[in-house]
């Protein structure tokens, strides 16, 4: 059994279920060091813009704890957010085998903790999903190739989570073999379909004023411009599609903005629909309102997109930008979505009137969805791990 060390920025919906699921495994010892307590405590989500607390458990099935964090202004949106001085003496007191980095490095602690170690021979492995989609040339971007490259000579392997996040390591000069597939991926369980569910939609969508037998478009997520909901509602409005709604769920920066152009629009005022923040439990009901969901992200900072996994698992056809780090590895243009230009709101415009153009074709576009998010599962990632570990220990 390998004592394995986990080091996580918070408790993440994403991440809880999976570090159950390598703690059931009978080759793992696990322990989770938390840098904050986000998620599990009432705090402000910077992006959403309201305090916030997930309605799922986060912290049952595993061993874990909260690493004491010293920053004035604690959070993963500035560097110095964690600040967690114990973290090397209490990570080190589990007696580890191996640890696991599941947070960047580009925080204080992470700095930190990685100059304490370079002596201690115990191996790290680094789980990023970061991309270059938007490569610069400049000299600014030259230097932190260099600065990023040296970091990533610190860990012993790399997982990877899909094609745009195996080149990104690659172009920081990480080899081949020290780069293992360990894929993004959601907790299935929760959004397997079930007749509840599609009930729970419909009365949804009575409640909010949608017609019976219009489809709906649906874009779930926080309203800021890295997500570009505005290019969604300014697409949605140029299509001009027949018994077809769009819904807008969440809340954010842009949420004034876009109710503007929609007070602007007045013509489509009934055929959009906001609604608020829909908390983990309700994101099954969401994804099955959608026909199609779609996510227009612009620029890096979308890395992969976890958003278009779980519609993906709810059997939701999908439409992305080629921003977004999981366009190339979950869409397939003309068998479960279409991926158009990041920021073109033309073709956005086309890609909704293209997809939005044949229901029978779109029913079959999300069942190829279910087929294709079937292999980014907890245990192909629990699989990537084990291939690291063989390779270094």
């Amino acid at each position: 059994m390998i004592n394995l060390a986990i080091i996580a920025s918070h408790p993440i919906q994403y991440y809880a279920p999976l570090f159950r699921c390598i703690s059931q495994s009978a080759y793992f010892r696990i322990k989770v060091f938390y840098l904050w307590d986000f998620g599990v405590t009432d705090q402000v989500d910077q992006g959403f813009k309201q305090s916030l607390k997930w309605d799922i458990p986060l912290l049952e099935g595993y061993d874990f704890e909260f690493v004491p964090n010293v920053s004035e202004d604690r959070g993963t949106h500035h560097i110095f957010g964690l600040r967690n001085p114990s973290l090397t003496q209490r990570v080190l007191a589990f007696k580890p085998d191996a640890i696991l980095l599941t947070v960047s490095y580009n925080y204080a602690s992470i700095y930190r903790f990685l100059w304490q170690m370079r002596h201690i021979e115990i191996p790290i492995i680094f789980r990023g999903d970061s991309h270059r989609i938007l490569p610069k040339n400049n000299f600014k971007e030259k230097f932190k190739r260099l600065v990023i490259s040296r970091i990533f000579q610190s860990f012993d392997a790399c997982l990877y989570v899909g094609k745009a996040n195996y080149e990104y390591f690659r172009y920081h000069f990480v080899n081949s073999n020290k780069l293992f597939f360990a894929p993004h991926a959601i907790d299935s369980s929760r959004f397997l379909t079930c007749d509840s569910i599609y009930e729970q939609a419909r009365l949804w969508k009575q409640e909010l004023g949608i017609s019976v037998d219009h489809q709906v478009i649906v874009f779930a997520g926080k309203f800021e411009n890295k997500k570009r909901p505005l290019d969604l509602l300014k697409a949605f409005v140029d299509a001009n599609l027949e018994n077809v709604s769009l819904l807008m769920v969440g809340a954010g920066n842009l949420k004034t903005e876009m109710q503007a152009f929609v007070n602007q629009n007045d013509d489509f005022s009934d055929r959009i629909f906001f609604a608020p923040f829909q908390n983990q439990s309700l994101m099954p009901r969401t994804y099955a309102v959608a026909d199609l969901f779609v996510l227009p992200s612009y620029g890096n900072g979308e890395t992969w997109g976890l958003a278009i996994n779980e519609a993906m698992c709810m059997g939701c056809p999908v439409v992305v930008s080629n921003h977004v780090g999981c366009s190339s590895d979950l869409v397939q243009p003309f068998e479960n979505g279409l991926i158009f230009e990041a920021g073109n709101i033309m073709a956005l415009t086309n890609s909704l009137s293209e997809a939005m153009r044949d229901r029978d074709r779109l029913k079959q576009w999300g069942e190829a969805s279910k087929k294709i998010i079937a292999n980014y599962s907890y245990e192909n990632v629990i699989l990537g791990l084990k291939q690291a570990l063989s390779a270094i220990l």
